[in-house]
């Protein structure tokens, strides 16, 4: 675009996931409800892990930052979609847009990192159950929580710093929910070079890395329990320790592959990319509680034990 034609934006318009006025009050009711399931489904999970000293070891501490990320990964964009099907407008400042963007990666990342760690304690735990205390040690969980978030935030901080560097087409409307880095570099009159490659770069290191952890892990688990005489019994004990992670990290991965590996497709708009974008940022975090709890006794039990004591208390 010519120089002329460029000119400073103070806001976008989001387009949301349908402009048809007969679906708003439809969209608005379930977004509603699965972000209330969603808040409430992790927190109640935070809750019980806190309340229960039994849940305090290494797998449920990444269970409990886990359900944390999820409120705060939909919260990034779902009061803003509610908002906007309230008040018709899907007007977002150029700030605001940024600060969404950050945070939806950063989040969003660090989901992926904590699969990571969770994949390495189920490694330690059926692999070298003797030394799992010494392997997940306090200072070894720190670390797996505490790298990943230095990473994650540093991640997202090029990238808004980049985006903030660009200039923006007038009346700029962004084909999706909520404001991600691909729709917006394709409404940039800048040259974006650089943006892409910072995307390339942390698409790489970012999400191969913790996928490649999780795969290592999993393989070598397999690797000691076809070592194992009694491989049958030992491949249902494997498999009730780490059949809701394999579950939650299928649901995870499924999705981010068919949004973000995908090759580019000229209409980065449409339904495929908005409903698996929605999966992912929405759907999952609302899945996650019960995808934990419906096969883990140990939270089932500490969920009896907090209705218990709630009951008890009001009484």
């Amino acid at each position: 675009m010519e120089p002329g034609n460029q000119t400073a934006v103070s806001e976008f318009i989001l387009l949301g996931l349908s402009e048809e006025p007969q679906h708003q009050a439809l969209l608005f009711g379930v977004l509603l409800c699965v972000y209330l399931v969603t808040v409430f489904g992790n927190l109640l999970i935070s809750l019980a892990i806190v309340s229960d000293a039994h849940l305090h070891t290494p797998m449920y501490f990444f269970l409990f930052n886990l359900s944390l990320v999820d409120v705060l990964f939909s919260s990034t964009t779902v009061p803003k979609m509610l908002a906007s099907i309230h008040t018709r407008s899907g007007a977002i400042p150029f700030a605001g847009c940024l600060a969404q963007m950050y945070a939806f990666h950063l989040f969003g990342t660090m989901d992926s990192f904590l699969l990571a760690a969770m994949a390495i304690d189920r490694y330690a735990a059926v692999v070298h159950p003797l030394r799992y205390s010494a392997l997940m040690s306090p200072r070894a969980c720190g670390l797996l929580l505490g790298v990943p978030w230095v990473a994650t935030h540093l991640q997202s901080l090029v990238h808004t710093c980049l985006m903030a560097q660009l200039t923006f087409c007038a009346g700029a409307r962004v084909p999706h929910f909520f404001c991600d880095l691909m729709p917006l570099l394709k409404l940039s009159c800048s040259d974006t070079r650089a943006n892409k490659l910072a995307v390339l770069a942390f698409g790489v290191a970012m999400g191969v890395s913790p996928l490649a952890c999780i795969l290592l892990s999993y393989l070598c688990i397999c690797r000691e329990v076809c070592r194992v005489p009694s491989a049958p019994g030992k491949w249902r004990k494997a498999f009730s320790t780490c059949g809701s992670h394999l579950t939650v990290v299928s649901l995870f991965y499924g999705t981010i592959f068919a949004v973000y590996l995908q090759p580019e497709s000229p209409s980065s708009s449409s339904r495929k990319d908005k409903a698996a974008a929605l999966m992912c940022g929405v759907v999952i975090p609302m899945l996650n509680p019960f995808i934990y709890s419906l096969r883990n006794k140990d939270i089932k039990a500490a969920l009896r034990k907090l209705s218990a004591n709630a009951a008890s208390s009001r009484s």
